[in-house]
């Protein structure tokens, strides 16, 4: 059969949905997040979905102090989604770690009272790769996080789904449906959550 060499008419297409954006954190930076992370702080487990022993609060404007640097990747990412800056002060309202093990889990949900959310993943134990790596089922393995928008129709994308990595920083709107799956493996995954509102 002979390739069809004929150059493609001009065209446009549409991204559509949500703004998610991730931001890879360096190592060196990833460590004064790292710092804020304690058990010691008051818990939060009454105002949050998720199945998790230990979540506690943490201090808000030690964790903009840290992340401000970063924040101007959102903005371009942003500007790039949906063709206008985001010219609006992004301030912090509420911040908190979760020390998630073995059997834990978030269930799909949102976040409300705020504009945008966050999850920053700060360690992710070895034998939590190691069973992700080996999960032989379909769909999202142990411990991913997926996002949801919309409903599964053909031809359309509705979910993504990543098994995070230390330094992975996601910034979503608060109304996207999120969830994180459990795991069976030994460890404990740290990851610390921020709300976002936009004045």
């Amino acid at each position: 059969m002979k390739q069809n060499t004929k150059k493609p008419l001009s065209y446009s297409f549409f991204y559509w949905g949500p703004v998610l954006c991730k931001i890879k954190i360096p190592p060196a930076d990833l460590k004064k997040f790292a710092k804020l992370c304690t058990k010691k702080e008051s818990f939060v487990n009454e105002k949050l979905a998720g199945v998790i022993k230990h979540e506690h609060y943490i201090s808000s404007q030690k964790f903009y102090d840290a992340i401000d640097p970063h924040l101007i990747s959102f903005r371009h990412c942003y500007n790039q989604w949906y063709g206008e800056s985001l010219t609006k002060k992004i301030k912090i309202d509420t911040t908190w770690v979760n020390f998630m093990v073995a059997g834990e889990f978030n269930p799909p949900h949102i976040h409300s009272n705020c504009d945008f959310s966050s999850v920053l993943f700060v360690k992710v134990p070895e034998q939590l790769k190691e069973e992700n790596k080996n999960f032989l089922g379909e769909g999202m393995g142990p411990g991913a996080i997926s996002f949801m928008y919309g409903e599964e129709r053909p031809h359309s994308l509705y979910s993504k789904v990543f098994f995070p990595e230390e330094g992975d920083l996601y910034i979503f709107p608060a109304a996207l449906t999120h969830f994180v799956s459990p795991f069976l493996s030994k460890g404990e995954r740290i990851s610390i959550s921020a709300n976002f509102k936009l004045e």
